[in-house]
């Protein structure tokens, strides 16, 4: 006879998955809140994208962090320069594949894409130099929290 859990769907692997995900988002958003981030929500979402990917967190997470770094400072140097409009998004997004095809990081176009959107896009109050630093350390955090909890607290695969 099948328990009230089975029926639900919950199974050892969900009930794990989940705990491991809660506590790595709450860790990512306590190490970004204790850095006094102002958009500290991104660290945790950025947990939540590695652990619950469809790719092994520790084969794309390199990718992630990469393109961070490149949506950051593209999206920075485009603000500083540039008053923001269409055009420029349009160039700082074309710019951001290219700049992707040649450093041969492909995967990484996605994450630097939104990067460079979030920091050309959102109103800020500080200079796009910081706020690019800032989405940075954020997206760091929550990417090296779930590389962490990946490598020390392993959920078997379903097979």
């Amino acid at each position: 006879m099948a328990t009230w859990t089975t029926r639900l769907g919950i199974t050892r692997l969900s009930l794990m998955n989940a705990a491991r995900t809660s506590i790595a988002t709450v860790a990512s958003l306590m190490l970004a809140k204790l850095l006094k981030l102002n958009e500290f929500y991104w660290a945790p979402i950025s947990t939540i994208v590695i652990l619950l990917s469809t790719i092994n967190p520790l084969a794309g997470s390199w990718q992630r962090f990469v393109g961070t770094a490149v949506g950051a400072t593209l999206g920075a140097l485009m603000a500083t320069l540039f008053p923001i409009n269409g055009a420029v998004y349009l160039a700082g997004i074309f710019v951001c594949g290219i700049l992707c095809a040649v450093l041969r990081i492909n995967e990484a176009y996605r994450i630097a894409a939104i990067t460079l959107s979030i920091v050309l896009l959102i109103t800020h109050g500080s200079a796009p130099w910081i706020v690019a630093l800032h989405r940075f350390i954020e997206v760091s955090i929550g990417i090296a929290v779930a590389l962490l909890i990946t490598i020390v607290w392993k959920v078997p695969q379903q097979g």
